[in-house]
């Protein structure tokens, strides 16, 4: 297993209908909360951190204090007079809708002076294509190339293409970035209804196909709960997930599923078995309302 698992990216604050007109705050955000699951699922032995940048606000407090009370190490630069962003979930008719106010999130600094990360070999990166949509280009090529360096000396890159339109100047924006996330990475994690829609791929062996050419050795296709493609340069398998009689809330459901997996897969299991579990795992999350549910 991993020495240390370092998810990179933004933390938001979350507010959530609580009936009668309240809101519940929370915490979330994508590749934070495979970090939460995964501290629910690894040895205590692994450090589970989290890098991003946070405010010197009260709300930028509570979230770094929510992480150390998860166990995760919180490993965040302070930006003077900055905020964490926010969003809040909208219920009508038992259907989720999500407003984002994220553009002063200090994040978004996460790497304006990057010169490296606290890994070591040995230890794990795991980031996404959101971590890269939120910041500039210049700071966007930094982070990549501390990664690139990280990854030369040791540590392990993971990466989730998790393709968000919204966040990008532009869809060719968006691929270019997707493409040199994962030309650092080892292993992938895309989404084949994503990958099909933005890329205009056919089917999955196209999508791990393509990723396969920037680099990755082993690219896990997920795919609702449609089979998932296991693809390496040894060959292809496909994993069908178990059925979901109720599902209540599928946030989180690929957050859920990589935590899972990766936790089996450091541990050693084979990739089937890991993919097994991720799927394992995601099914008891989106059984059940909002991104960090008891497992």
């Amino acid at each position: 297993m991993t020495q240390r698992f370092l998810a990179i990216g933004e933390c938001m604050l979350e507010l959530s209908p609580a009936g009668e007109g309240l809101l519940a705050t929370g915490f979330a955000g994508d590749t934070f909360n495979t970090a939460w699951y995964l501290r629910k699922l690894a040895p205590e032995a692994v450090d589970v951190a989290y890098f991003s940048a946070i405010g010197d606000d009260a709300p930028s407090r509570e979230m770094a204090g929510f992480m150390r009370q998860s166990g995760i190490t919180p490993e965040l630069i302070e930006r003077k007079g900055g905020h964490i962003g926010l969003y809040m979930i909208s219920l009508k008719n038992g259907e989720r809708s999500f407003s984002y106010w994220r553009d002063t999130s200090a994040a978004k600094t996460l790497a304006d002076d990057l010169t490296t990360l606290p890994v070591a070999d040995g230890d794990t990166i795991y980031f996404s294509g959101i971590t890269l949509a939120i910041l500039a280009p210049k700071a966007r090529e930094r982070l990549l190339g501390v990664i690139s360096v990280a990854r030369s000396q040791g540590v392990r890159v993971v990466f989730d293409t998790n393709l968000r339109p919204r966040l990008w100047a532009s869809h060719d924006a968006m691929r270019a970035g997707t493409m040199e996330g994962a030309s650092v990475a080892d292993i992938v994690l895309p989404s084949f209804e994503d990958e099909a829609d933005i890329f205009g791929d056919l089917d999955k062996a196209a999508t791990a196909a393509r990723y396969h050419g920037a680099g990755c050795t082993t690219v896990i296709v997920k795919d609702g709960p449609a089979s998932v493609l296991v693809s390496t340069p040894k060959g292809q398998t496909e994993i069908q997930p178990q059925t979901v009689a109720d599902v209540v809330d599928t946030t989180a459901a690929g957050d859920s599923f990589n935590a899972g997996f990766l936790a089996e897969h450091y541990a050693g299991q084979s990739l089937e078995a890991a993919v097994e579990a991720g799927c394992k795992v995601s099914a008891k999350v989106i059984g059940k309302r909002g991104a960090l549910v008891a497992l």
